[in-house]
C-alpha cells in the first residue's frame, strides 16, 4: 500500500456503477476527495491515471461500528472451541493443543458458548489436563473467561473457587494472560487491518479494553493505517483523556488524521450467554427471587447518568454497552435525564415501549446482525418467549431508528459483507431464517454500513469499496462473499488496485 501521509495523486475511476443499482458513472479522486461525478463516457481528460473499472459497483467505504482489535488480530493463533459441545469437549480440545505447544508457553482457546453445555466448566477440570502451564480460554461474548489454576495465578485469581471469571475479571484476565511486546501485537494488528482493508473496510470503531488513545497513538507513528479509526475511551482512562482536553473526533498526534479519539464505552450490564445480560425476567432455572436471576447491573442508574453528564461535558459522545430489555430502558432513561448524543451498543433485547424511544432522543443503536444468527439457540433457550423483541432490526428502522452495524470482532468475524448477509436473511447456515420479520432490506443495510449513505457523492472523502457484483442484485451466498476488488481511504489505494 502507498504510504497515506503522503499526497496520493489525483485518479479518474471509468465505468463504475454510482452505488448499489446506481447509473454508469466516471468519478474523479484528488486531494483525498471526490471532485467529480460525470455519466459514463463524458469525463474531461485531466491528469493523473485512468482506471477502467469495467462497470463494476462503487460504494462508499464500510464501516464495523464495533471491534476489538488486539482481540481480533490474535484470533488465529488461538485455539477455536467453537464447535465444543461440552466443557469436557472443550477441556479435551485444549489437551490436544496444549501437547503441541512450546514449554512455558501459555494455552489461549476461544469461541465456546456455555449456555447450551450439559456440564459447567471448572478449574478442575483444566486443571487435569493442562497442569503445567496457564489455560485461559475465552468465551464468544469476552464476557466470560474459563481459567486453569497456573493462569489464575498469573491473573491475580489464584485463590479463585471455580476457575470462571466474569465480566471486569474476565477482561482483566485476558488482557494480563494474553499479554504480548507491542510490537508483536502492533504486528497483528497491522495485518489484521490490511485484511480488513481488502474486505472493503475503510474504518473502524476500536472498543478493546485497553488505552486505545496511547496504543493507536503509537501505532500510527510507527507505520501507516490502512483504514480510519475511532479510539474509543473507557472510564478508567476518562480523567487523563479530559486532562489531555481530548474530544471524540479530535485527531490523535500521529496518522495524517485517518485515527481520532472515539466515543466513551460504558457497560451497563452482561452478555447473553454468560446470562449476566440484564432482564426483566429471570433467567429460566434460576430463582427469580435472586437479584442475580435477573443479570448483572454494572452500573446504577444514578451512576450512569452522572458519567454520560460529565462525558457529554467534555464533548465525549457516550456509548453505552446493553443487551437485556432492562438494561437498555435504563440506558435510554440515562440518555433521557441527559439529553446529550450517543449511542447504545447491541440493544439486543427490547420492550415493545423502548423501540420508538432510541429516534425520540436521537441516540444511535450499534448492532451486530450476526449475533442474531450465531445466538438464535441460546435466545430461544434463554430468552424463552421473548425472542419477537430480540435483534429486532426491522422494528427499530420503522420507528426511525439510525442503525449502525458492526461485528463485535472477535465475536463475530470482521467481515461487513458478513455482517450485512446476516442481517439481511437472518441465517448463515441452511436453517429457515431466525424471525425473518426482522430482516431489513439490503439497501438499509448498506446505509447501516457506510455511514448513512450509499451514494458517492462530490465532495465526500475518498473512502471508497469497489466491488466485483451488485449488493442489490447478489444472491445470499454472493452477498456474504461479496468480491471486493479495490478499496481506498482519502484517495490512497489500501487494497489493489495500487
Amino acid at each position: 500500500m502507498t504510504d497515506p501521509r503522503t499526497p496520493a495523486p489525483p485518479v479518474t475511476l471509468l465505468d463504475v456503477r454510482l452505488g448499489a443499482g446506481g447509473p454508469p458513472s466516471d468519478v474523479r479522486v484528488e486531494d483525498g476527495r471526490v471532485i467529480a461525478v460525470h455519466p459514463a463516457g463524458t469525463a474531461p481528460r485531466a491528469p493523473g491515471p485512468r482506471l477502467d473499472l469495467d462497470g463494476r459497483t462503487l460504494l462508499p467505504g464500510l464501516w464495523d461500528r464495533h471491534v476489538h482489535m488486539v482481540q481480533w488480530a490474535g484470533l488465529r493463533r488461538r485455539l477455536d472451541l467453537s464447535a465444543a459441545g461440552s466443557a469436557r469437549a472443550a477441556a479435551g480440545a485444549a489437551a490436544v493443543r496444549a501437547a503441541g505447544l512450546p514449554p512455558g508457553e501459555p494455552l489461549v482457546g476461544y469461541g465456546f458458548r456455555d449456555g447450551l453445555w450439559p456440564d459447567t466448566p471448572h478449574k478442575r477440570l483444566l486443571d487435569a489436563v493442562v497442569p503445567d502451564r496457564p489455560a485461559l480460554l475465552i468465551g464468544a461474548d469476552l464476557h466470560t473467561a474459563w481459567l486453569n489454576s497456573p493462569a489464575l495465578a498469573a491473573a491475580g485469581h489464584g485463590d479463585h473457587p471455580t476457575g470462571l471469571l466474569r465480566e471486569d475479571a474476565c477482561m482483566r484476565a485476558i488482557a494480563e494472560v494474553t499479554r504480548t511486546t507491542p510490537e508483536t501485537t502492533d504486528r497483528w494488528v497491522d495485518e489484521a487491518c490490511r485484511a480488513a482493508a481488502a474486505r472493503g473496510v475503510t474504518g473502524v470503531v476500536d472498543f478493546e479494553y485497553a488505552d486505545n488513545v496511547t496504543d493507536w497513538t503509537r501505532r500510527a507513528a510507527a507505520r501507516p493505517v490502512p483504514l480510519r479509526v475511532a479510539a474509543a475511551v473507557w472510564p478508567r482512562d476518562l480523567d487523563a483523556v479530559l486532562a489531555r482536553g481530548l474530544r471524540t473526533g479530535t485527531p490523535l498526534p500521529a496518522g495524517d488524521g485517518l485515527v481520532q479519539v472515539g466515543p466513551l464505552k460504558v457497560l451497563s450490564d452482561g452478555s447473553l450467554n454468560t446470562r449476566t445480560a440484564l432482564c426483566h425476567d429471570p433467567y429460566p432455572g434460576l430463582d427469580p427471587a435472586d437479584p442475580a436471576s435477573h443479570g448483572l447491573e454494572e452500573v446504577p442508574l444514578a451512576d450512569l447518568v452522572a458519567l454520560l453528564r460529565r462525558a457529554a461535558a467534555h464533548g465525549l459522545v457516550p456509548a453505552v454497552h446493553a443487551i437485556g430489555d432492562r438494561a437498555n430502558e435504563a440506558a435510554l432513561d440515562a440518555f433521557e435525564a441527559v439529553r446529550c448524543p450517543g449511542r447504545i451498543e447491541h440493544g439486543q433485547l427490547l420492550a415493545a415501549k423502548d423501540v420508538p424511544r432510541f429516534a425520540e432522543l436521537g441516540v444511535t443503536v450499534g448492532v451486530q446482525p450476526t449475533h442474531a444468527v450465531d445466538d438464535r439457540d441460546i435466545a430461544d433457550r434463554h430468552w424463552a418467549g421473548r425472542t419477537h423483541r430480540a435483534y429486532a432490526f426491522a422494528d427499530l428502522l420503522a420507528a426511525g431508528a439510525e442503525l449502525e452495524l458492526g461485528s463485535d470482532a472477535p465475536v463475530a468475524p470482521l467481515d461487513p459483507w458478513l455482517t450485512i448477509a446476516s442481517a439481511v436473511t437472518r441465517t448463515g447456515d441452511g436453517r429457515p431464517p431466525w424471525h425473518p420479520e426482522q430482516r431489513i432490506p439490503v439497501r438499509a443495510a448498506l446505509t447501516a454500513s457506510c455511514r448513512g449513505r450509499r451514494l458517492v457523492r462530490v465532495g465526500d472523502p475518498a473512502d471508497l469499496v469497489v466491488t466485483d457484483a451488485d449488493p442489490l442484485t447478489a444472491d445470499p451466498d454472493t452477498l456474504r462473499a461479496m468480491p471486493v476488488h479495490a478499496t481506498m481511504v482519502a484517495g490512497t489505494w489500501t487494497h489493489p488496485p495500487s
